[in-house]
């Protein structure tokens, strides 16, 4: 794997990691939430491959790793943003997320509290919770959500 790679094993699947050299490696571990006659199969991929996504009303750039079909419990969102661009709209709902900083720097706004941020920092935001985000600096910042999806909530 190369710098922005990226795999997806699904539950059960047999698997080891070496590494010959230094890396950066973030990892997703979660129990999958199974639904009948639906399985998911691994994926190895590269981000820049993955097409950008329309974002209506928005200006981020927006890649997802993992296919939207309802086998996959969960998805991570690459996200970029140039110097001062921000969220156009503050959001609130029902998934909960995982943000890991990549690149750059901003402001994260989580319910009433504001909080710096920076390459390697990490956030975590409840459900319901109001959010929002700018980038600040003069470079841009890229951010990993993780957000689970296409599970009932309940």
């Amino acid at each position: 794997m190369q710098v922005d790679s990226y795999a997806y094993l699904p539950p059960n699947f047999e698997h080891s990691l070496k590494c010959d050299e230094s890396a950066t490696l973030a990892v997703f571990e979660r129990r999958y939430a199974f639904l009948d006659n639906h399985i998911t199969g691994h994926i190895v991929g590269s981000t820049d491959k993955q097409p950008l996504l329309e974002t209506p009303g928005e200006v981020f750039e927006l890649r997802k790793l993992l296919p939207a079909s309802v086998p996959y419990d969960f998805n991570i969102h690459i996200m970029d943003f140039q110097p001062g661009e921000f969220l156009n709209v503050k959001e609130v709902h029902y998934n909960q997320h995982g943000l890991l900083l990549l690149e750059g720097q901003g402001i994260y706004r989580l319910g009433d509290s504001w909080y710096p941020v920076q390459a390697g920092d990490a956030i975590w935001m409840a459900p319901f919770v109001p959010q929002w985000y700018a980038a600040l600096g003069k470079t841009r910042s890229r951010y990993l959500l993780y957000k689970d999806v296409n599970r009932n909530p309940l």
